[in-house]
């Protein structure tokens, strides 16, 4: 099966990174003249690619070219199980091998690119689970932070399982009201939709078991977005104040809601408010990071 030719925004380019023999591609953004302050590193949802954050709809949509002109290096990276992988692994992959080869293509991607202060996971959908699942690992305690769209840790009433980008039933949980995203959002978004790899759906099920598992060993700031009309997951006060709570070993976590988005936020009219604030919550670890390093003077 050809892999459909995808439409890039100015300044954007596809790379390769090795995973342990996996080849993994992607998208690539850096700053123009100057050095990176810190390396976006964005994972896509169940049945999209990196596409999703390079959206072709209206020029306002991709987060990688925003997050280029504001000094950060931005790698989307196609999950294991996609594009150029999906030949190698036809199946994909579950969620703690995914994580690893996300670690094992990250080193290669440090050694060859500008990540200045180091690297942030900006994450979307079944992409969170994969960067929750790789910053429990203790080789995401480094990370500088994760800020996740579209992934909560109980699914919504009669809602189970993995958004496909096109399911019978599915497309408003997977979209919200149409009027929420540019006019050409069908159009150009062909060559971002595509099967959901076997594992990962058959791995969907076991997420609330296996998120109250590893939360509490991530020990980096988190901040999770809901979108005012997500309908895969739950987000009333009561479900997030628990969510929180499973985050108890990391320094801060922000609860956040994006109104005007449904659960594609990334497509739609609300992608560069919800990236600047994602952007922003980067700026905040870095200070962060910056202020723990400056020596305190002796009282």
């Amino acid at each position: 099966m050809t892999t459909p030719a995808r439409s890039l925004s100015p300044g954007v380019r596809e790379i390769s990174l090795n995973a342990d023999g996996v080849t993994l591609s992607g998208l690539l953004a850096e700053p123009g003249h100057t050095p990176a302050r810190a390396a976006v590193v964005a994972l896509h949802g169940g049945g999209m690619n990196a596409g999703y954050f390079d959206g072709q709809a209206h020029p306002q949509l991709s987060l990688l070219t925003l997050g280029a002109r504001l000094g950060y290096t931005v790698l989307a990276l196609d999950r294991p199980g996609y594009r150029d992988s999906a030949a190698q692994l036809p199946e994909g992959q579950g969620l703690v091998a995914q994580a690893t080869s996300l670690h094992t293509a990250l080193r290669e991607f440090v050694s060859r690119y500008e990540t200045g202060a180091g690297l942030f996971l900006l994450a979307h959908s079944y992409g969170g689970k994969v960067a929750l699942t790789a910053a429990a690992d203790p080789a995401g305690r480094d990370l500088l932070g994760l800020d996740i769209s579209g992934c909560g840790h109980r699914y919504a009433a009669e809602t189970y399982g993995l958004p496909a980008p096109a399911g019978q039933g599915h497309r408003t949980k997977n979209w919200g009201p149409l009027r929420l995203y540019p006019p050409d959002t069908f159009r150009t978004s062909g060559s971002l939709v595509g099967l959901v790899p076997a594992r990962e759906r058959a791995e969907a099920a076991r997420w609330p078991r296996l998120f109250s598992v590893i939360a509490p060993h991530i020990r980096i700031p988190v901040r999770l977005t809901f979108a005012e009309y997500e309908g895969w997951w739950r987000h009333d006060e009561e479900t997030l104040a628990d969510l929180a709570a499973h985050l108890s070993a990391a320094p801060r976590v922000l609860l956040d809601h994006q109104p005007d988005a449904g659960h594609n936020i990334s497509l739609g009219w609300a992608a560069r408010a919800y990236h600047l604030r994602a952007l922003a919550f980067l700026e905040a670890c870095l200070v962060s990071r910056e202020a723990a390093a400056v020596p305190q003077p002796a009282r």
